[in-house]
């Protein structure tokens, strides 16, 4: 059996602080691991920068805000998109073949 530690009970504000804290913390993260291609994180974890910045597009449509696509990837990146793209090596055909499997079982 395990024990499981309670979550202190938190304002939705401090919630929402707390989120925001750890997504910039994820942010630096991915930058500071800039050597892990999109399709790494793909196979591993089922998502990649462009899904955050994806994601950052659809939330900002939900609260009323007009983000586009670029402004978004601009913020996960840290850098122009095509800027970030030129400096990652082509996928490898092993990555590749990681992939197709991992989508084949979704």
């Amino acid at each position: 059996m395990s024990t499981l530690t309670k979550i202190p009970a938190l304002s939705q504000a401090e919630q929402d602080t707390l989120d925001a804290a750890t997504f910039r913390r994820l942010l630096q993260h991915l930058d500071e691991n800039q050597d892990v291609q999109n399709i790494d994180l793909m196979i591993l974890a089922n998502f990649c920068r462009n899904c955050l910045s994806k994601w950052q597009v659809e939330e900002a449509k939900d609260q009323g805000h007009d983000i586009d696509l670029d402004a978004a990837r601009l913020r996960v990146y840290g850098m122009d998109y095509a800027e970030w793209k030129a400096t990652q090596p082509a996928a490898t055909p092993e990555q590749i073949a990681a992939y197709n499997a991992k989508m084949k079982g979704c």
